[in-house]
Order: structure tokens, then sequence, then C-alpha cells
């Protein structure tokens, strides 16, 4: 069992930048975990952003946040970020972090079944 805390959120104009993290409060060693991010708009389904494997060696992003967003991990401060940057309006969503000591290959992470625990989520509005 993982408890995950999202932070980091809140408002933000076109062309600016946030950082979330996720910590994760686990009986488990956090690096026995890949980690992701996913985000829900309005009346959409909740989508993939990133995913990073247990080690941190290897990233997989949407296609929609390549080259501007950024996973990383801390697995000595039990955390997950992730850096986004030139934010646009469309990236306003509530975020989520995930975690699963499955070792998928790192393209299978994009479906959410894959993920077995979730955080309460932290929105980010970014104004035009």
């Amino acid at each position: 069992q993982v408890q995950l805390v999202e932070s980091g959120g809140g408002l933000v104009q076109a062309g600016g930048s946030l950082r979330l993290s996720c910590a994760a409060d686990s009986g488990r060693t956090f690096s026995s975990y890949a980690m992701g991010w996913f985000r829900q708009a309005p009346g959409k389904e909740r989508e993939f952003v990133a995913a990073i494997t247990r080690s941190g060696a290897i990233t997989y992003y949407a296609d929609s946040v390549k080259g501007r967003f950024t996973i990383s991990r801390d697995n000595a401060k039990n955390t997950v970020y992730l850096q986004m940057n030139s934010l646009k309006p469309e990236d306003t969503a509530v975020y989520y972090c995930a975690a699963t000591p499955t070792p998928y290959g790192i393209t299978w992470y994009v479906r959410r079944e894959r993920w077995d625990y979730w955080g309460q989520g932290t929105q980010v509005t970014v104004s035009s």
C-alpha cells in the first residue's frame, strides 16, 4: 500500500511554469515503484501525461507535453516531480500522481489500468 499526495498546482498565465510534486508514504521502498502523472480536464477522460521507471533511468511522455514537461524523481526523498514549462490553456486539468510496483515496459504505462495507486489530484489552471 502507498499513499500519494500531490502539491504545487495553481493558477498560471500561458507561457508560464509550474512544478508539481508527489510525495509517497509507503511501507515499501519508494524505488520499487514506477511513477506517473495523469490529468483530467472537465468533461474529459483521465489521460496519460508522463511516466518514469523505478530507477529514473527511463521516461516517457504524451505527445501533447513532449518537450515542455519533464518528469523526475528523488528516491531519497520519496518524491516524484513534474516540471511544466511553456504552459498552454489546454493544459488546464486536475493532475494526478500514480504508482505501481509492476515493471512494465515504459510504453505500457500509458494505460490507466496499469496503475495501482493514485493521489487525490492537484488543480492546474492556465489562463490565456
